[in-house]
């Protein structure tokens, strides 16, 4: 082994110094003004007849190296000289190399406070655990809510709302994301964004979760073949939050976490003992879907009460200040509304009351279940006329018509949500279904994660095809005409949701093509992941699902009310209170009838009227109107239907 050189041993001794920081450079840059001041002291001190002592002549060479206006007053001319040479090295060694440092220990710690590495100091704030592509739908959502938004406060007793987001890197070019996001906009005040990751219990308590009225964990996308799924990042969060409330005795703050895999609410709920409210995320997707199937059309009323968009939206209120009235006296004093039900506490749960008869008393604890235009509307408005009260009787559940038949769905592309989706198939135990998968994802592959969601014997027939129905060939030979649904997905094995929404529009075009040439058409079913491409088929015959947008409008309204989740699952799985269509000719109506008497004939039959289905659409191509003015006409036409709430068998 060759022998260290003494320039190395220095070299190295002097890098070491310089990577401990702005602090550690200054100290090394000092001693070589100190070195300098030395030498060039001890070169004048023969020379100079001014010099007293070594120390004046160190002090002379000191002002020389820190200030070149000293020059002026040098006589001789080797001092002159050493004087000139100590002014060039000041330049670089104090000057410059101190403005280098300083300017660089500036910049890091400008970009240190951009990374947001400090902990927030507030408290009944709102917290985000994750950058994901339902973050900026979730955000707009909240800020959005005014009248829930408004309760929310009120209850935690603040005034002004904070909303903080980890993210694995904030950055400058997320705030002008923010900015620039319709919904948002000047409002980006509000919402204060750190830099971490939920699997670290230091960026937990840099958003402090503990003091937080609300944590919401929305799922982020991982990697096919990924052992730390989003779901196991939950679980991880949450034991996170458990720990640090354990170790500073805090209390627990309230989660609303998504959890993509529905079989392991049991392990959330062991990992987290505080309040705790799971929107499973792949289940309700599904759920929604397989309801589109069942009632055609039942996207659009997804995309109103489910996406925050304009129109109505589902609210929950408290039964103090209307306890003792019943449900059609309610219904009375506020015409805006349609009231669909209750929820009556059952122990620590819920007993979800749907298209309750009318004359249901409203008891102090329960929770009123009301369908509106905006929250304002649910508040008392003596401004506003009375309605006839109208008695509904007890529900009658309905039968499925289509329980005999079997529907044959085709499934283009594949997700992760596959499995759950034929499990949501399977749970209709009344009606049959055979799906055929088409994919580039091997057969093998598919049919493995299917039988370990389901198990082996599942109600569904299931058959799997390896194809790639953006080959216009291979699409064609598929026959989709023969079926009576198909069903686009968004693939979630791509880099980004464009890319995969991408795929699913041009695949949905090219479909298109090939259904110009069949009559009759197939029920089409496409589920976007970004929302930004949803207009981009405006004119287009598919039902669409923006999967985020909802799951967004669901995970924030949870946190603003926890019982809307029992609400929904109720809504939108089977069984219980459905949300159907009729055809106005199974009903006693006469042709000049108004909302009002609809609502009177269909409370009749123990149903709820919500809206009608037009079977041509308007100038901005829509056919839904939920909640219309009581006293507008229906002007019904042929091929319109009835938007009805029924229990179902």
């Amino acid at each position: 082994m060759l022998p260290f050189r003494i320039i190395d041993r220095v070299k190295f001794f002097v890098e070491r110094q310089l990577v401990k920081g702005a602090g550690f450079q200054l100290l090394v840059v000092a001693a070589f003004i100190a070195l300098i001041s030395l030498m060039g002291g001890l070169l004048v001190l023969p020379l100079g007849e001014s010099f007293d002592n070594v120390g004046s002549a160190i002090w002379w060479a000191f002002l020389r190296l820190t200030d070149p206006g000293y020059l002026g007053d040098d006589v001789g001319t080797w001092q002159r000289f050493v004087s000139t040479l100590l002014t060039i090295s000041g330049y670089v060694v104090f000057m410059g190399t101190l403005v280098a440092i300083l300017t660089r220990w500036l910049i890091a710690k400008m970009a240190d406070m951009e990374r947001g590495l400090t902990p927030v100091t507030l408290k009944n704030h709102i917290v985000v655990l994750g950058w994901t592509s339902q973050t900026l739908p979730l955000l707009v959502e909240l800020l959005g809510s005014s009248g829930r938004m408004r309760r929310f406060l009120e209850k935690h007793d603040t005034q002004k709302l904070n909303l903080v987001v980890l993210s694995e890197s904030a950055s400058a070019e997320q705030v002008h994301e923010l900015r620039n996001e319709p919904g948002i906009g000047g409002r980006v005040r509000q919402i204060i964004l750190r830099a971490g990751s939920a699997l670290q219990p230091e960026a937990l308590h840099r958003v402090a979760c503990l003091d937080a009225a609300a944590v919401i964990v929305p799922s982020a996308h991982q990697g096919v073949g990924s052992l730390v799924t989003s779901d196991v990042e939950t679980v991880k969060a949450l034991l996170s939050i458990a720990a640090q409330a354990r170790h500073f005795q805090s209390s627990l703050p309230y989660v609303v976490a998504e959890l993509q895999d529905v079989r392991k609410l049991p392990v959330i709920e062991r990992a987290y003992p505080g309040e705790v409210e799971v929107v499973a995320g792949d289940a309700s997707i599904s759920s929604l879907i397989v309801q589109n199937i069942l009632h055609p059309g039942l996207s659009e009323v997804y995309n109103e009460l489910l996406t925050g968009t304009e129109g109505n939206g589902i609210y929950v209120r408290g039964g103090e200040s209307v306890a003792g009235l019943s449900l059609a006296e309610l219904a009375s004093v506020r015409p805006n509304v349609i009231v669909l039900g209750l929820l009556r506490p059952n122990g620590k749960h819920w007993d979800v009351r749907l298209v309750a008869p009318s004359d249901t008393r409203i008891e102090a604890r329960d929770r009123v279940i009301l369908m509106a235009r905006d929250y304002a509307d649910t508040e008392p408005n003596a401004k506003l006329p009375a309605l006839p009260e109208i008695q509904r009787l007890e529900p009658r559940r309905v039968t499925r018509q289509e329980a005999s038949l079997r529907q044959r769905v085709l499934v283009l592309g594949w997700n992760r949500r596959v499995p759950s989706l034929v499990a949501e198939f399977g749970s209709y135990s009344n009606q049959s279904f055979s799906l055929d998968m088409v994919s580039v994802v091997p057969a093998a592959e598919r049919a493995l994660a299917i039988s370990r969601y389901v198990g082996e014997r599942s109600p569904v027939e299931c058959r799997h095809i390896e194809a790639d129905y953006m080959v216009e060939g291979e699409l064609r030979r598929l026959d989709p005409s023969s079926y009576d649904s198909v069903i686009l997905l968004s693939s979630d094995r791509l880099a980004s949701g464009e890319e995969a929404d991408a795929r699913a529009m041009v695949g949905y075009l090219q479909l298109e093509d090939i259904l110009a040439e069949k009559n009759p058409h197939p029920h089409l079913i496409l589920e976007l992941s970004d929302p930004d491409n949803r207009p981009l088929l405006y004119e287009h015959r598919s039902e669409m699902l923006i999967s985020p947008m909802i799951l967004s409008h669901i995970l924030a309204q949870v946190a603003l009310r926890r019982e809307l989740r029992v609400v929904l699952d109720e809504l939108f799985t089977v069984g219980g209170a459905e949300i159907q269509f009729r055809d106005p000719a199974d009903y006693p109506l006469p042709a000049s009838a108004d909302f009002q008497l609809l609502e009177r004939t269909l409370a009749d039959e123990g149903e709820i009227a919500l809206g009608i289905y037009r079977g041509q659409p308007d100038a901005k191509g829509r056919h839904l109107i939920l909640n219309p003015p009581r006293r507008d006409y229906l002007d019904l036409k042929a091929g319109d239907r009835l938007v009805v709430l029924a229990l179902t068998a």
